[in-house]
């Protein structure tokens, strides 16, 4: 049976529709047919997109010098979603070159299938530390360094909400004469978690991530000590609740086409919404982190030297290819001001590199 023909099933059996973060779920992590679960290739350009980390070796190296600030020799990295691996050989190559590396580089991994494609990435590329990595599947006990989750929040199972009369309601995912489609809820949403904006148009339609709430808050109980980095698309509750997204930020991705239908291609293609920074920020500081920073990618690159490692490139040829990887990373039109990077700290005193040219943190 395939992945939606299996869903169609919960549906039918439920004897009425299902929450979009529940369908969501089922089509990205349903075991062994999942988008993330299965064994197609979904990163870079064989892949249904590409990550900064598959877009130049120079986002991982910005990201090791702003690891150094926390790193003291005793504790670690963690990193969570990490794709095929090529962030984790970037950092730890870095950090090796400034002999700067960390006691283990934890990665969290629940795909059988890419923790086999990230270990061969780094013996492949850095066979001297594969030692220092350690894969998990579930959050370790404790925990200090630094957390990393790139392009993870956006992945989360989200609830759709849409704008009746004077409330919002669930819209959710129902089955009809065999076919997936969307189903409003009968009953207002009643959630206080997150909030809602007031004065928006009949039809309006948004999404509220509550596992993302939910992971951060789980997050704080294990780090002791320590930074963590939320790097995602997305935006502040003013831009993200603005009144010409009316359709919402849901996105999907097959073979690099992007389109906002998630009833076809069940399984095969990446299913997203933009993060709610606004959301994320005030979870982490109900849940006793501090944020400590809060920039758009291009500015946090700049800010770590990205044009330092152009500078001191001498082969002109490589050059021009840094180049080229650069303005993807950090023009407007690319990478560069839809990814936002949040930095949340615990214990932590020092003043993080990354937000020296911007700290956007009063307009969460």
């Amino acid at each position: 049976m395939n992945l939606e023909e299996i869903i169609k099933n919960t549906i039918i059996q439920k004897a009425g529709p299902i929450g979009f973060d529940e369908f969501m779920d089922l089509a990205l992590y349903y075991p062994a047919q999942g988008y993330y679960s299965g064994g197609a290739q979904k990163f870079g350009e064989q892949g249904d997109f590409i990550t900064a980390p598959e877009t130049s070796d120079l986002f991982g190296f910005c990201l090791a010098r702003q690891c150094m600030q926390v790193l003291d020799g005793n504790n670690s990295i963690l990193e969570f979603g990490a794709g095929s691996g090529i962030l984790a050989t970037q950092i730890l190559f870095e950090l090796g070159r400034l002999n700067n590396l960390p006691e283990k580089y934890y990665i969290l991994e629940l795909s059988a299938e890419l923790k086999q494609r990230q270990k061969e990435t780094i013996n492949k590329i850095l066979p001297e530390l594969l030692d220092r990595v350690v894969w998990l599947t579930t959050f370790p006990e404790h925990f200090s360094g630094v957390v990393i989750a790139n392009e993870v929040l956006d992945a989360m199972p989200a609830k759709r909400l849409i704008k009746k009369q004077t409330s919002f309601v669930e819209l959710g995912v129902d089955c009809k004469d065999n076919q997936l489609q969307w189903q409003i809820f009968d009953q207002p949403y009643i959630d206080d978690k997150a909030l809602l904006p007031n004065e928006v148009e009949q039809g309006y339609t948004t999404e509220i991530n509550l596992r993302a709430m939910a992971w951060i808050e789980s997050l704080s109980d294990i780090v002791e000590q320590g930074l963590v980095l939320l790097i995602d698309y997305g935006m502040g509750r003013d831009e993200y609740f603005h009144p010409q997204r009316g359709e919402g930020t849901l996105r999907c991705y097959y073979q690099h086409k992007a389109s906002d239908d998630p009833f076809v291609h069940v399984g095969e293609q990446d299913i997203t919404t933009s993060v709610n920074f606004s959301d994320m920020a005030d979870q982490a500081q109900n849940s006793g982190f501090d944020i400590a920073g809060y920039a758009t990618q291009a500015l946090f690159l700049i800010s770590l030297g990205i044009d330092e490692y152009l500078l001191a490139e001498t082969d002109e040829d490589r050059r021009i290819t840094l180049a080229q990887q650069v303005k993807q990373l950090v023009l407007p039109s690319a990478m560069g001001e839809s990814f936002k990077v949040l930095a949340l700290t615990k214990k932590l005193s020092v003043k993080l590199k990354g937000f020296t040219e911007q700290d956007l943190t009063h307009k969460l």
